[in-house]
């Protein structure tokens, strides 16, 4: 009898809501399965590095991950063709390169695919076209994981024995926060300067009554700053003598080009500014718009490709269908001819930039396939590429010279003559404003001044870094990468190495302490300079297959001489606890922050003769369904956050996800900050089911 068995392709992919999408495009021969990330890694309990054997890394199954791998093993028995399509950057093929090595897969077979979004025309294609696990690319993630673990498990004890247990030191979280720290240290030092400006409200003589502005500029052909009042009098007094010529009109048309498509950097910076969003909560979102959303009328599949990159390129075929697409949509006036060169070469430019997948999918048409975050943010990504293949915007603009005497003023205006890119894609200072325009004006014209405005003003220090403009800088120092920004912002503020205030990032005193000394005693791991050279070693590592351990070899001889001489020299740091308002119910004596293993607590102050300790309660402003006391966040004896209802021990209700001032108007239940399928809200009620 003829073998009738039917052939099973297993392919493996990181996530689960990958590999469901990903599931529906191949079909029933293929097995989807998800590594839910990394499956092997380094332990937690110990270096796991042997410096001795050149630096070989002690790999092993990390905890959690059984059920993971029995069923990694159990489908890779019963397959006749294992694909690996963990994501495509050194992350994703470690990952790939660690499955291998636990199915005991033959590393010369072509089993490695990747794609670059997820539509079921990139992986038919991915499928076709496997290729062999890339050694550079693995070697490359081995690289920065070891000097990752060597600073942060060497030093990090160090700050545990001179500071305070809990601390600790990174390869790139140190330099940004030296970055953060001299920014902080520029302001305190700022001396503010006064200085004056002088502008004018002026009109035509005759014809057109519109008022406009010009400011001060020169002084005998020279630039002029105004430091006091007395100077800025002695001004007004000499514009009281003259009256107001037009000495100068040039008309030309402004030219504003489109930017390029996003990178990793560009995106988290737009949508901090013109959405609000924190770094993480940009990635977060984008994943979801990677991985897969149900579109009404199309199906499941990825809205936008791979969003971990640093190029601007664009493939032939995405060229082809937003040319496409501006052409039927708006005219061949609109299309553009812009070209885009990235910061750096080599290993960023082995993705594209981040774009739809489909342009065609017109963020308002599938809007109410969407949560409200990934609407914006799709739109977002949606715009920035069209507008990069669009037209450039052109102004007509209007500078012209009026002067009085030995002054000069300058007034300038424009009006959007051809929207171009502007269509689709505006930032606030694009938007036309008619009140900038000019009046006529020609050369010659007397004019009248209808006021004469003398504002005093002082030079502002530098600002406080955003997470984008922090995330710009390190960018521009070449410091991290794009898979790093978001984790290296999380660390400092969970450390308390860091405050969020205002949405921008200062610097506590435990973060100044902690430079201070990282600046001291381990100099090139806060530098950044020394930081971007490293960054780019590593990349040698990727593009040209430097040897990583003689690199991580190099490094760690500075490092070690300086641990050295660090454990001698050092002398323990005594923190001043903060004192707060509350007040010991032992003793009478106010309680202090402490800092301990899972995060601040309260302690007597009158340690160690009272010896009474509490967690740090604090209220959501949400009211207990059951009691009517005040719910407030909490944490397990594990450290893990959970919501309880403040009459504890009285009454017991507890949620594991956030819970909100709003009831569900399906069941009457508290609703609660989650991410679902559907929303980012959903009843605390498990029978109920609903979302937003």
């Amino acid at each position: 009898m003829a073998n009738t068995k039917e052939s099973k392709t297993l392919v493996i992919v990181e996530s689960p809501s990958q590999a469901k999408t990903i599931g529906k495009f191949l079909g029933k021969k293929y097995t989807v399965v998800a590594s839910v990330g990394h499956v092997r890694d380094l332990p937690k309990s110990k270096l796991g590095i042997e410096k001795e054997n050149n630096f070989e890394p002690s790999y092993i199954n990390i905890r959690g991950k059984g059920d993971v791998l029995r069923e990694l093993k159990k489908e890779a028995k019963t397959a006749d063709k294992i694909y690996l399509a963990t994501d495509p950057d050194r992350e994703g093929e470690a990952i790939s390169w660690h499955i291998a090595h636990i199915l005991d897969l033959d590393r010369t077979e072509k089993s490695r695919i990747e794609f670059n979004e997820i539509t079921k025309e990139a992986i038919v294609n991915a499928v076709k076209h496997p290729r062999v696990i890339d050694q550079n690319l693995v070697d490359a993630q081995q690289a920065r994981r070891v000097l990752d673990r060597l600073v942060g498990y060497e030093i990090s004890p160090l700050l545990w024995r001179k500071i305070r247990r809990g601390l600790s030191a990174g390869r790139v979280q140190s330099a940004a926060l030296k970055i953060i720290c001299d920014r902080e240290k520029e302001i305190l030092a700022f001396v503010p300067k006064e200085f004056w400006n002088i502008s004018l409200q002026l009109q035509k003589k005759s014809g057109e009554k519109k008022v406009f502005t010009a400011k001060l500029f020169e002084k005998d052909g020279k630039k002029i700053t105004i430091d006091d009042k007395q100077a800025a009098d002695a001004v007004l007094a000499d514009l009281a003598k003259g009256g107001y010529q037009v000495t100068r009109v040039d008309k030309k048309e402004r030219i504003k080009r489109p930017f390029a498509p996003f990178t990793t950097s560009s995106l988290q910076q737009d949508a901090s500014v013109k959405l609000g969003f924190f770094t993480k909560r940009t990635m977060s979102v984008a994943q979801q718009l990677y991985e897969g959303v149900a579109v009404k009328g199309h199906g499941t599949h990825g809205l936008i490709s791979y969003i971990r990159t640093d190029s601007v390129r664009i493939s032939a075929e995405a060229e082809a269908m937003v040319k496409k697409y501006i052409t039927e949509n708006y005219s061949e006036q609109y299309l553009g001819n812009n070209t885009y060169s990235n910061k750096k070469k080599d290993v960023q430019d082995a993705h594209e930039a981040i774009r739809p997948s489909d342009v065609n999918l017109h963020p308002d048409d599938i809007k109410d396939s969407l949560t409200p975050d990934q609407y914006k943010l799709y739109k977002l990504i949606w715009s920035r590429f069209v507008a990069s293949r669009m037209a450039a915007a052109v102004y007509d603009a209007v500078s012209a010279d009026i002067t009085n005497g030995d002054y000069m003023f300058r007034a300038t205006g424009s009006k959007l003559q051809f929207s171009g890119f502007l269509s689709v894609y505006q930032t606030s200072s694009d938007e036309d404003d008619e009140g900038k325009m000019l009046p006529e004006l020609n050369e010659g014209e007397e004019l009248d001044a209808k006021d004469i405005l003398s504002e005093q003003s002082f030079t502002q220090p530098p600002p406080r870094f955003t997470e984008a403009s922090l995330v710009k800088e390190l960018e521009e120092k070449d410091i991290g990468r794009p898979s790093t920004y978001v984790p290296i912002i999380a660390t400092l503020t969970d450390r308390k190495y860091v405050l969020r205030e205002k949405k921008t990032l200062k610097p506590t005193d435990l973060g100044f302490v902690v430079t201070d000394l990282m600046e001291k005693y381990f100099k090139e791991i806060v530098d950044a300079g020394f930081t971007a050279a490293m960054e780019d070693k590593l990349d040698d590592v990727e593009v040209k297959g430097t040897d990583w351990k003689a690199v991580v070899s190099d490094f760690y001889g500075i490092l070690d001489k300086e641990l050295q001489i660090a454990d001698k020299e050092i002398e323990k740091i005594q923190m001043v606890d903060e004192v707060t308002d509350e007040i010991c119910e032992l003793c009478g004596k106010p309680m202090v922050i402490k800092h301990g293993r899972f995060g601040e607590f309260l302690a007597c102050s009158g340690y160690p003769d009272c010896k009474n300790t509490k967690p740090i309660i604090k209220s959501l402003g949400v009211k207990c369904p059951v009691c009517g006391k005040d719910i407030v966040a909490r944490k397990s004896r594990k450290g893990r956050l959970f919501y309880g209802c403040s009459g504890y021990p009285d009454c017991t209700q507890i949620y594991w996800n956030k819970p909100i001032d709003r009831k569900c108007p399906t069941c009457g239940a508290l609703l609660s900050e989650k991410k679902t399928k559907t929303g980012t809200i959903a009843c605390t009620n498990p029978d109920c089911g609903y979302t937003e």
